[in-house]
C-alpha cells in the first residue's frame, strides 16, 4: 500500500482512538458504575466499499 494510504489510515485509527477514548470518559464520569462491566461495541463503515467491521468487547467500570 501507498504512504498516502497509510498515512491517511493512521490520521483516522487516531482520530477514532483519542475521540472514542474521550466519549467514553465523560459518559462514565461521575456515574456510579460501581464496577460494572458494560459491553461496547465499535461500528466502522464505508459504504461504498460494501465494508462494515464491528468490534465488541466490555468495559469495567471504576469501583
Amino acid at each position: 500500500m501507498s504512504d498516502d494510504f497509510n498515512m491517511s489510515m493512521r490520521k483516522f485509527l487516531k482520530q477514532v482512538g483519542v475521540t472514542s477514548q474521550q466519549a467514553i470518559e465523560e459518559a462514565m464520569r461521575g456515574a456510579d458504575t460501581g464496577g460494572k462491566s458494560f459491553p461496547v461495541k465499535a461500528v466502522i463503515t464505508i459504504p461504498e466499499l460494501g465494508l462494515t467491521h464491528e468490534v465488541t468487547g466490555e468495559i469495567k467500570g471504576q469501583e
